[in-house]
Order: structure tokens, then C-alpha cells, then sequence
């Protein structure tokens, strides 16, 4: 909190008097992220096939870390890195990565409707696969990864891909 308000050149109490407190300065931080730096995420639910919609994703993910911003994703880190003291903070991420899953869910069975992958694929196991793809470029990313290790990961996942 004192790196923070120093940046911001304001004190403590005028930071709690325009947020509330720790929690709600985190959620207004989790709003803008979601707003700003994954507005990928909805233009590849529009693709037409559910490895258009995997390769919008991955490209986005890359983009974002690649970026002039820090490496590393807010919500895997905030879900994984949390202790028993910012559980609450915790579950807000959780909450917000379930309704992006059940999106991601909902475009992969209708594209299974539609034939774009075998039936021994699942629209489930589809979405946790490429979700754990993604958390894991975030945390590559974060570590130091390369652009160009970041952009084999993703031709291998597409070249992988069940179907067309």
C-alpha cells in the first residue's frame, strides 16, 4: 500500500475514502484488467470454429504478455498465490474465471454440435485443456519466457488441435 499511494501521490486515508478498502481497490483492479487487458477474450468467442476461437485466445494471451505491461496474469497468480488472509480475494477471482469458463464451455459444445471436432472429445475437456494451455503461457510468460517460446507453444497447440 505504501508503493501505491507514493505512485499515486496520495495517502492512505484518501485511497480508503475513494475505494472502501484493500478488497475493493483489488476488485476495481480486477474490473479494468478484465476491461482493458482481456477484451480479447470476447472477439474469439466469435470465431468460427472452436480452433479459430483457440487461436484468437492463445494470440491474445500472447499480445498481453508481450506487452510494455509485467508479465505474469492477474488471475492466475491472485488464485494461486492468495493466502488464507485475501481468501476473499481468492474466491472473487475463482467466481470471475467460472463465468469465463462456462462462455468458453458454451462455444466449444456448440461447435461440437456443429461437428468441428471428433466425438471422443469432449467440449469439456477441450475447455480445461486449453485453459490450462493459457494459465501456463501466462506463467512461462511471467517467468521469462521468449516471444518466440511463447509462439511455439501456441503451434504446437494448434497443431494438436482436434479437428478443423
Amino acid at each position: 500500500m505504501t508503493d501505491l499511494t507514493k505512485a499515486m501521490g496520495i495517502t492512505r486515508p484518501s485511497l480508503y475514502a475513494a475505494f472502501g478498502n484493500k478488497e475493493e481497490l483489488f476488485k476495481k483492479a480486477l474490473d479494468l484488467y478484465e476491461r482493458d487487458k482481456q477484451a480479447y477474450v470476447g472477439e474469439a468467442l466469435k470465431a468460427k470454429t472452436a480452433r479459430g476461437v483457440a487461436e484468437h485466445l492463445l494470440q491474445g494471451a500472447i499480445d498481453m504478455q508481450t506487452g510494455s505491461d509485467p508479465r505474469g496474469c492477474l488471475g492466475v497468480i491472485s488464485s494461486t498465490a492468495c493466502g488464507t488472509e485475501a481468501e476473499s480475494i481468492r474466491q472473487e477471482v475463482l467466481e470471475r474465471r467460472a463465468s469465463s469458463d462456462a462462455a468458453l464451455l458454451a462455444r466449444f459444445e456448440r461447435a461440437r454440435a456443429e461437428g468441428d471436432f471428433p466425438d471422443h472429445v469432449t467440449a469439456e475437456g477441450l475447455k480445461q485443456y486449453l485453459s490450462a494451455v493459457l494459465q501456463g503461457l501466462c506463467i512461462q510468460a511471467g517467468a521469462g519466457a521468449s516471444i518466440q517460446e511463447l509462439e511455439q507453444l501456441k503451434a504446437t497447440t494448434l497443431a494438436v488441435w482436434p479437428g478443423r
